[in-house]
């Protein structure tokens, strides 16, 4: 009966848990219950809770990792049409987590009457990242996903450097950077399966905090990119890396500070599919402003978005002003 088995899918781990007394009354106790068949492998055995009402047997493992993999759970990617806020790519993907919690028959003749318990169970995580604006007074910030009915777990951050190497953590002074001061952007998936790499589709500022209803600069979208702007590393491994020059809003020109965000819609994709959906950027280059965000078309084997949010940036403007990128914790 499904309501012997209790599945929560989290963003760190997977817990399932089973009623105790079913598995007396069939003539089993804890030892003889395990994840997928795995009774030789300890990690694959669950916890009976005596005191929990009514008792249960509990199992729990990381989904990060090997960890998922190392009782012979079932991993599946599959693909369906886009929804909610991105509903305007065509296709994305989701992770299938899936396997069986089962019993052990200890006899040893050739026949038995104990009634085998099989539970079955699965946990789907859309591959989908939706992080807004965080306050980035640091060299570098680290949010973490939380709980939303299976929502896949990662985290995603985003850090700002000095130098090409990526090695020396950005650190502004009080007086601000300099214009076209060169900074470079890392974007980092972190605790994730060697399953997937990270893939942005476009990092722009707006001079509002959200990312949208706001006027807008592209530092690149795709292949359309800014003449400042470097994709160094993208759709390759489990980070991406750009850098830009800093600059200010022409809006802003009657301010002493000029105020603006970074943001990049940052996907995950299957490293076995990233080579052929990464974007050819040899020779296309585009600088442009807009009010609002655009669509952004994407293939059948992207996965969908999320927007990442860069740490503060504070830089000098001509006549003593001063620049800054800044943002604030938006819940």
């Amino acid at each position: 009966e499904n309501s012997d088995i209790d599945v929560t899918c989290g963003t760190e781990s997977m817990a399932l848990s089973i009623l105790l007394c079913p598995v007396y009354f069939a003539g089993y106790n804890e030892s003889l219950i395990s994840l997928n068949g795995q009774f030789n492998n300890l990690l694959c055995h669950g916890l009976a809770d005596w005191k929990a009402d009514p008792p249960v047997i509990n199992f729990n493992f990381s989904i990060h990792d090997n960890a998922v993999t190392s009782c012979k759970n079932n991993l599946q990617i599959f693909d369906h049409q886009g929804s909610g806020v991105f509903s305007q790519f065509s296709n994305v993907q989701s992770l299938n987590i899936s396997g069986t919690i089962q019993s052990l028959d200890p006899t040893t003749g050739t026949i038995t009457y104990k009634q085998e318990l099989i539970y079955l169970f699965s946990c789907s995580y859309p591959l989908q990242y939706f992080i807004n604006n965080t306050e980035l007074s640091v060299a570098g910030v680290s949010i973490a996903i939380k709980d939303n009915n299976g929502t896949f777990v990662s985290t995603l951050s985003m850090y700002l450097f000095e130098d090409r190497h990526y090695q020396n953590k950005l650190v502004i002074p009080s007086s601000g950077l300099k214009l076209k001061k060169r900074v470079y952007v890392e974007v980092m998936a972190k605790n994730l399966t060697d399953k997937f790499y990270v893939l942005l589709d476009r990092c722009y500022a707006t001079t509002e905090s959200r990312p949208s209803n706001s006027t807008s600069y592209d530092l690149f979208v795709g292949c359309n990119k800014d003449p400042q702007t470097v994709v160094h590393t993208n759709g390759e491994d489990q980070h991406a890396r750009f850098s830009f020059e800093a600059f200010r809003f022409v809006e802003h020109k009657d301010r002493i500070v000029s105020t603006y965000y970074l943001h990049c819609m940052t996907r995950l994709c299957d490293r076995e599919k990233c080579a052929t959906i990464r974007p050819n950027c040899n020779s296309r280059r585009k600088r442009e402003v807009a009010v609002t965000i655009p669509s952004v078309t994407a293939s059948a084997d992207f996965t969908e978005s999320a927007i990442v949010s860069s740490p503060q940036i504070s830089a000098e403007v001509d006549a003593g002003k001063q620049i800054s990128f800044l943002t604030t914790s938006v819940s």
